[in-house]
């Protein structure tokens, strides 16, 4: 791929939004010690921005900025969000940095964008991949599945710690179960060419509820990899649904966003972040994070 159509944010921001009307129900953890090794991971769907009375993006930014300012993640993989999105979480987040390349390419069509602190993260190295028979070729699609679905890859140092750890980013189709397991199995076949001496996470919306869909066990049973929400020594919203759909909270215990890893992990707290600002959930699906830190 040609590198001069990728995009990397930096973190020149300065100017902060305002504040949203309405109240933010906090769940946040105790923090930890200034040199704790302690990764706060997150993975959230944006959901597109669309124009559509109370889903619209004008209205639902600034409930999505504050809510990512609480959670106040170090590392932050997103899901669909648009060029216009991302610019505008970059403009609101000073301190941190992205990276992501449209899945039509160039700024073009949604982005499993990844956001991260730069006093913190250091990029060492990026690139993507789309979910299909011809990996490299941008765009493709060739499983049946009329979404192009993709991954971005980050190599991140930790500069308070000095470790090294590799971060995938996803959005497994919505439709097909074949092009979901097929998605699986070229993750896993690309997370292996990386090694394992270096820890890995793979997080995103996978489109498939945990423990009890094939993609999972081909992740989790087949490929190793730990699913760290049942690791956890805490568990927020445990019964809690990742996927909203801007309608009544729903206890199923349906998770379709997950954060994977691979590699010794230690989990202190995963949760299922279902802060209402204004009344309203600020995406369609519920920010799920974890903090670990790489033993």
């Amino acid at each position: 791929m040609n590198r001069r159509n990728f995009l990397l944010g930096t973190a020149v921001a300065t100017a902060v939004a305002g504040g949203v009307s309405g109240s933010l129900r906090s769940q946040a953890a105790e923090p930890l010690a200034a040199d704790s090794g302690e990764l706060c991971v997150v993975t959230f769907n944006l959901r597109y921005a669309n124009e559509n009375g109370a889903e619209a993006w004008s209205r639902r930014r600034e409930p999505v900025l504050q809510l990512v300012r609480e959670l106040q993640p170090d590392v932050m993989g997103t899901q669909e969000g648009l060029y216009s999105q991302l610019r505008d979480l970059h403009a609101g987040l000073p301190g941190y940095g992205w990276i992501g390349l449209g899945r039509d390419g160039g700024s073009r069509g949604e982005f499993m964008a990844v956001f991260y602190r730069e006093d913190r993260l250091e990029a060492l190295g990026y690139d993507h991949f789309w979910l299909s028979d011809t990996p490299e070729v941008i765009a493709s699609s060739t499983w049946g599945n009329t979404n192009r679905r993709m991954v971005t890859w980050v190599r991140f140092r930790d500069r308070r710690t000095r470790r090294e750890f590799y971060l995938w980013n996803t959005h497994l189709d919505h439709a097909l179960q074949p092009a979901r397991e097929k998605a699986a199995r070229l993750i896993l076949e690309r997370m292996e060419k990386q090694g394992r001496t270096l820890p890995q996470l793979l997080i995103g919306d996978f489109n498939a509820y945990a423990a009890a869909n094939p993609v999972y066990d081909l992740l989790v049973s087949q490929g190793g990899l730990t699913d760290t929400w049942t690791v956890a020594k805490e568990r927020q919203n445990e019964d809690v649904n990742s996927f909203n759909g801007f309608e009544p909270l729903k206890r199923e215990g349906k998770r379709i966003d997950w954060i994977l890893a691979r590699g010794k992990v230690s989990v202190r707290q995963t949760a299922v972040r279902t802060d209402e600002i204004g009344g309203r959930y600020p995406s369609d699906h519920f920010p799920v994070l974890a903090r670990l830190t790489w033993e």
